[in-house]
């Protein structure tokens, strides 16, 4: 009866999609460190027209295309820790799962990667000055919408999110209280979103070695949950 109630309706099927996504989610970390060191993103739109002239897939990667992705595998991850800990409290872990979701929904709408593409190659193709300028204003535009209030809403949401799912892993018996510590630690210094000057940039990396060590607990204990779940049926 306790194994049908922890792992029925199907729910079991999560954990292992979400033991990956956690897995893909660290693997991209140290890539997009990476990617970001050796290849400091433009500060101007004009930086940016002239990157994609020269390499369009690293202009791309410049405006957070791994973390495009890296949020759409994170859905993944929520999905499972939902169905992990939906029965140590429901209207928590639901609670949790829509403003992960939420904002998660806020950054797609900040994100502007494909667009910087599209006007770029207009940029580059136009013929008068007139034309450019328009263009280069619709650059400012959209660089302002890639760090305005969508993406300030997802950071913080998103770290209300883990804050909420870790303190609900310390009245858990399927998480360690360990894993729970680092999703907060995570979790606080998330809560200034890296838009935020120097400070915001600080706590967006320090927040990084807390959410590593979180996602990996969570991995393991997810693939735990998997093969438990397998034998339970």
């Amino acid at each position: 009866m306790e194994q049908e109630k922890l792992f029925g309706q199907n729910w079991e099927k999560l954990f292992k999609p979400g033991a990956i996504a956690a897995i893909v989610i660290v693997a991209l970390i140290p890539i997009q460190i990476f990617i970001f060191a050796a290849y400091p993103p433009p500060d101007n739109p004009a930086g940016f027209f002239e990157l994609f002239s020269k390499n369009w897939f690293l202009g791309l990667l410049s405006l957070d295309l791994l973390y495009i992705i890296n949020n759409t595998v994170i859905i993944v991850l929520y999905l499972a820790l939902f169905a992990a800990l939906k029965n140590t409290s429901f209207i928590g872990m639901l609670t949790a799962l829509a403003f992960g979701l939420i904002g998660i929904t806020s950054y797609y709408s900040s994100a502007v990667a494909f667009e910087m593409l599209s006007v770029g190659k207009q940029y580059n193709q136009a013929v008068t000055v007139e034309m450019k300028q328009q263009l280069m204003a619709v650059g400012y535009a959209m660089l302002a919408t890639y760090k305005g209030t969508s993406f300030d809403v997802y950071y913080v949401l998103n770290a209300i999110t883990l804050l909420i799912i870790s303190v609900i892993m310390f009245r858990s018996s399927v998480f360690t209280r360990p894993t729970a510590v680092w999703g907060i630690i995570s979790g606080i210094f998330m809560i200034i979103p890296s838009t935020a000057g120097k400070i915001g940039l600080v706590f967006s990396l320090i927040s990084l070695i807390p959410w590593i060590v979180f996602s990996i607990m969570v991995a393991k204990k997810l693939f735990w949950l998997h093969r438990a779940s397998i034998k339970a049926f």
